[in-house]
């Protein structure tokens, strides 16, 4: 039977895989960032663009000893056997390398390919328990509402089981995952507050005792520290809009922020001049040392690995600099 996946490593500084790099340079940048020290690669799975397993696979193979992180695959997009399938072949061919990422998907996105299901929570409940005793080499449990692989059983499973967090915002829908996953993945804006409340609600009904908790955040770097403020106001656009409500209610300006935002025409004007001292919450922006400082108090907040997302045109570039607030880093 397989080993259930390590106790996670506090403090791993990881980097996102931008869905818009060419195809040419992805491989010259993942190399790139195991060689500045970088821990993890995250890849996304954002629909009409590039997969997630596949993009995971060929990342695994390129390196050594990066870990890759996928966030997130839609619980709706695949049968949970054969994505089973393809996850325990990965995490064969690359022990302790590999971190799943399980979500509701994009509710737009979702609905344009028919997968939106009448109840998120119970599919994801259902794929999520599912697949992680699938990967185990467990079979597969009873029949549920959506989910259907009773006595399923995968011949080739990984020696280590890697690990599933579940990509959702809610409060229900991380209770859930305290329930049914080995943690959390925080898109974002992923700052300390809403990590510490994120895990208060995974806490309430946790079966994990060690749950990895991996947050995405808008990040730039430059000796400069007004430059890369400038360069994530617009990864923040959005953050205004209903949806990301979570992410801000436990902020001591939520309530400011949100008067602001109405005050806005739209998003584009709310993050453009939002003030300073917002930005430098919601994202890893500043210098190295400003920079370091935020990554290091994601991990105080409870954050097992905090990726960042480079904000800027040129990726490459971006990451050259991002690696200067690696917190190993002198």
């Amino acid at each position: 039977m397989p080993e259930p996946h390590a106790q996670p490593t506090r403090g791993r500084t990881g980097i996102m895989l931008p869905r818009d790099l060419p195809a040419r340079d992805v491989l010259p940048y993942a190399r790139r960032a195991e060689e500045l020290g970088f821990e993890q690669v995250w890849v996304v799975e954002d629909l009409g663009w590039r997969g997630g397993i596949a993009q995971a696979a060929t990342v695994l193979a390129a390196t050594t000893n990066l870990t890759v992180g996928v966030g997130i695959l839609p619980a709706g997009a695949r049968n949970v056997c054969f994505a089973a399938m393809e996850l325990a072949t990965l995490a064969q061919f690359h022990p302790g390398r590999l971190i799943i990422g399980i979500g509701h998907g994009m509710p737009d996105w979702m609905r344009q390919a028919g997968s939106w299901p009448a109840s998120p929570l119970t599919l994801i409940k259902e794929y999520t328990s599912a697949l992680r005793r699938l990967l185990a080499g467990e079979p597969g449990p009873a029949n549920g509402r959506y989910v259907r692989c009773e006595g399923v059983v995968l011949t080739e499973t990984p020696d280590s089981v890697p690990p599933v967090v579940l990509g959702v915002r809610g409060p229900r829908s991380q209770e859930a995952a305290g329930e049914v996953a080995d943690g959390l993945l925080l898109a974002e804006p992923a700052a300390p507050a809403y990590i510490t409340a994120s895990l208060h609600h995974l806490g309430a009904t946790a079966t994990t005792e060690h749950p990895e908790i991996v947050t995405y955040d808008a990040a730039a770097v430059d000796d400069d520290e007004e430059a890369p403020l400038a360069r994530v106001r617009a990864g923040l656009e959005a953050i205004g809009e209903p949806g990301w409500a979570a992410h801000l209610d436990p902020l001591p300006f939520a309530a400011e922020l949100r008067a602001y935002r109405a005050a806005c025409s739209d998003g584009r004007e709310f993050a453009r001049t939002m003030p300073a001292a917002w930005v430098r919450e919601l994202s890893i922006a500043g210098t190295p040392d400003q920079a370091r400082a935020a990554i290091t108090a994601r991990h105080a907040a409870g954050a097992t690995s905090v990726v960042l997302a480079p904000a800027g045109p040129d990726a490459l570039a971006s990451l050259n600099s991002l690696a200067r607030a690696l917190p190993h880093r002198p």
